[in-house]
């Protein structure tokens, strides 16, 4: 075997790991139970840097899935050319986060929404 072809077999195996990776979150989110918490904003120390919101999840006592979510920590990434919504924000409006909860592990972030008038509004993100 020259060196193309081990080249040719290293980068396929590593597609399929990426796409094993996406084919579990896509099952996850199809299967597992998705929920609306509410979040604070909290200060990580990360060493990467790009545009992403840091969340603690912070669920009513009593609500369903409260174990599994509450003082939970997740990062909510933006895409780059993503119109701001820190007008919102300012106005002291609340940030609520969709999130799946899987079997293990800790929730992860499908969508962010303001709660207004009782209802739940998604912020449309592009």
């Amino acid at each position: 075997m020259n060196a193309v072809w081990k080249g040719l077999v290293l980068g396929a195996v590593q597609c399929l790991i990426v796409l094993s990776i996406t084919g579990k979150f896509m099952y996850d989110r199809s299967t597992c139970p998705r929920v609306w918490v509410k979040t604070a904003p909290y200060d990580p120390s990360l060493p990467i840097r790009g545009r992403y919101l840091s969340l603690s999840l912070e669920p009513a006592p009593g609500d369903p899935w409260y174990d599994r979510t509450n003082a939970q920590q997740v990062l909510f990434f933006v895409p780059e050319h993503a119109q701001p919504f820190e007008a919102e924000r300012a106005r002291g409006m609340e940030i609520w986060a969709e999130v799946t909860i899987p079997r293990k592990g800790p929730p992860r972030p499908i969508q962010l929404g303001f709660k207004k008038d009782g209802r739940m509004e998604p912020i449309a993100i592009r």
